[in-house]
């Protein structure tokens, strides 16, 4: 919970204070002589300057803000220094966290507060003993009079939007199948106002989505097609902005099976589908004026009973025929289907996201979104920027005609692998064919989930895309 207290006396008070400063008074700070030059002597620099004071049971830092001039640089310091202050919070079990800035920095003190949040997610459902383990932090008081209640709330439904993507994904395929992912949108759908519609096998049969049909062949649980779609009364586009998530709820590569220890973490392949759903709630919640829908084809990849093979051909929604190769490329089949039944919609933009190819967390490993455009590069450049200023980057890759014949088939329209050179560009180009609108193409497969921890991103699901695709709403709207 956040609070907004622009009276409270942080020293009288028994819990972490952080005090974010850009120049030191001591003047300002009823510290002790014997403190006030210990900071000063910690501090010449004042610049990204953590310094920590536990007098008795109060804990307090001091945080120097950088004076760098790259402001998305700054900014994410404070998260990150925010991270280090919510671990100390837990090492002291520390209930109650005061943000006091003493220099009107609004940004930073959000960041900060930002931080701190992201940091302290647990996942913990399946711990016998919960209550020992559990994060103790429960209230964060901001003091700044340059932060109003909007400021506050709108963080606290990115945080709260960004905890049910990690839940999400972290879950595991016994308690999250696309019946069960089914359930929990229709929860968070009519928790926040969305409207949400989802198709079951019989009407994804009646509607020949070939792609999602063959992949779920191999599967004891039904595929589920769900359309999710945020429509305010006064939304500012007359065409809707269409997000497109990939839900596959486990991968074994199918009859191309994952070898090694390469399946152990394919409960995170409905990345995609988790951060363009929570996007939505977020950009419900914070009741952003834009016309947003979003398309989540789910199943699991799995090699039984009658699942598909290599060399088998299938027809997809749109007509297109392709060859099958690899079952383990089964993400963009799916996708593809839901790239085609957008075209309804008559979209003014279409982003999909996705956990896709291995290829694209190998180029740039887990510190960004691999992207490519077809007619929305200026979609784009504003999705970089959002991506600069939430710290979760693009990192654009060629989108040359060069590389269609690596998809062309000789006995089909399409194949699904282009070989193996740049196939994260091949896997983007595949699904490129089942466009005619601004397109967008996001690959999260590297930065989607952590098996160590990174600052704030945490272990595990870092829930990326939420706040990234949230803030490009917001660019979108202004």
């Amino acid at each position: 919970m956040i609070k907004l207290d622009n009276n409270l006396q942080t020293t009288h008070l028994s819990a972490a204070n952080i005090f974010i400063l850009t120049e030191w008074d001591p003047t300002q700070h009823s510290f002790s002589n014997d403190i006030i030059r210990f900071i000063e002597s910690k501090s010449e620099t004042k610049s990204d300057e953590l310094i920590e004071v536990l007098i008795l049971d109060q804990y307090t830092a001091l945080y120097f803000c950088s004076n760098d001039k790259d402001n998305n640089r700054r900014i994410e310091k404070c998260r990150r220094a925010g991270d280090k202050i919510q671990q100390k919070v837990l090492e002291l079990k520390i209930k109650t966290t005061i943000i006091h800035s003493t220099s009107l920095l609004k940004n930073e003190t959000l960041a900060f507060a930002e931080g701190i949040m992201l940091g302290a997610y647990q996942f913990i459902p399946f711990q016998s003993d919960k209550t020992k383990k559990q994060h103790p932090l429960e209230t964060i008081i901001i003091q700044n009079v340059a932060i109003g209640q909007t400021e506050t709330e709108k963080l606290s439904n990115t945080i709260k939007s960004v905890y049910l993507c990690r839940d999400l994904v972290n879950l595991p395929v016994n308690h999250l199948n696309t019946v069960k992912l089914a359930d929990r949108l229709t929860e968070m759908a009519k928790a926040c106002g969305l409207g949400i519609e989802i198709l079951n096998k019989k009407q994804i049969e009646s509607l020949r989505m070939g792609g999602l049909l063959t992949v779920n062949y191999g599967s004891v649980d039904p595929p589920v097609f769900i359309i999710l779609e945020f429509k305010p009364k006064h939304s500012m586009n007359k065409q809707p902005i269409v997000l497109v998530g990939k839900g596959i709820t486990y991968d074994t590569g199918g009859l191309n099976l994952k070898t090694g220890n390469f399946m152990d973490d394919m409960k995170l392949d409905m990345g995609g589908a988790a951060a363009v759903a929570t996007s939505l709630q977020n950009i419900a919640l914070n009741n952003i004026p834009l016309h947003v829908i979003a398309l989540i084809p789910a199943t699991d990849n799995r090699p039984n009973g009658n699942a598909m093979v290599s060399g088998d051909v299938i027809t997809m929604f749109d007509g297109t025929t392709v060859e099958v190769l690899n079952t383990d490329a089964e993400g963009r089949l799916i996708l593809a289907d839901a790239l085609a039944w957008a075209k309804q919609y008559n979209p003014m933009l279409v982003i999909d996201m996705a956990t896709l190819t291995g290829a694209a967390a190998r180029a740039i490993g887990s510190h960004g979104i691999v992207a490519m455009q077809q007619n929305a590069s200026q979609f784009l450049e504003m999705l970089k920027q959002a991506g600069d200023q939430t710290n979760e980057k693009i990192a654009e890759f060629p989108f040359w005609e060069d590389y269609d014949n690596q998809i062309k088939s000789e006995i089909a329209d399409l194949k699904n692998i282009g070989g193996v050179e740049a196939g994260a560009i091949t896997a983007g180009k595949f699904l490129a064919h089942f466009t005619n609108y601004p397109y967008i193409h996001l690959d999260i497969a590297g930065p989607v989930f952590l098996n160590k921890r990174d600052s704030y991103r945490c272990s595990g699901a870092t829930g990326v895309g939420v706040r990234i695709l949230s803030r490009m709403a917001e660019l979108l709207a202004q």
